[in-house]
């Protein structure tokens, strides 16, 4: 069979031990997480992080503005400096709907940590107008000084993973991948934005031989900071580029 049906079949598999491996852990996640929704605002627009301080704190919670709570966070040494920093996302107590927020904090030789990048456009929507979740689960990992954002969805939104580094100072997207499984085929996206490469990947689940095809491109290189970056802006822009 081709590759791609393997990657599917293991994505599948990964996609279940995930959500088992993020209900043990306690990974630290709001309650209200679960609770549907009840405001209208899907993407509020407010200052309250504003008066996040950029002086140092002893605990990662010192640094998160007054109103807001952590959902989700993550350690690992991302800077490469030998400290273990902390990803935050964080998200308002009292509007679910609201855009979340991802804060990167780095640690001091003392042990404190303070704010370095923040950026509300990193991660998806929560949830969709209609108040369901758009990906579940969802985490976040610092690992080899990589930042990752993992976003599972066997239904119309698909798997999403994003990569990220620091490079002379700033956070870069380095890598992103899709998948999606529709009616009729399943589709793969596997890009390297500062190089340029591009390589899709679709199966016809309707040839009872399931065919595979691979095409690959080379866009014009791209840097994506961290603090501006859109994965799903990133993911339609290179799939323009290629029918352009």
């Amino acid at each position: 069979m081709k590759k791609f049906i393997p990657i599917l079949a293991a994505l599948l598999l990964l996609y279940s031990c995930k959500k088992d491996k993020i209900a043990e852990t306690g990974q630290k996640k709001a309650t209200a997480v679960e609770t549907p929704p009840q405001k209208d605002s899907l993407n509020s627009k407010s200052s309250e992080l504003q008066e996040i301080s950029t002086k140092s704190g002893e605990d990662p919670s010192d640094l998160v503005p007054r109103g807001y709570e952590i959902q989700y966070d993550a350690e690992g040494d991302l800077n490469q400096d030998r400290l273990a920093d902390i990803a935050l996302v964080i998200r308002k107590k009292e509007d679910t709907l609201a855009r979340r927020k991802m804060m990167i904090l780095l640690k001091n030789p003392d042990k404190t940590y303070r704010l370095d990048k923040i950026s509300d456009t990193v991660l998806s929507d929560e949830y969709n107008e209609a108040g369901y979740k758009m990906h579940d689960p969802e985490d976040i990992t610092i690992q080899n000084g990589e930042l990752s954002i993992n976003l599972y969805d066997v239904g119309p939104y698909g798997n999403q993973f994003s990569r990220f580094k620091y490079l002379n100072g700033d956070i870069v997207l380095t890598y992103i991948e899709t998948y999606n499984m529709g009616a009729g085929s399943h589709s793969a996206l596997f890009y390297q934005p500062m190089k340029g490469k591009l390589t899709l990947e679709s199966v016809n689940t309707m040839d009872e031989e399931m065919p595979t095809e691979s095409r690959k491109f080379q866009l014009k290189r791209e840097k994506y900071l961290f603090e501006k970056t859109s994965p799903d802006d990133v993911v339609r822009k290179a799939y323009n580029a290629v029918h352009e």
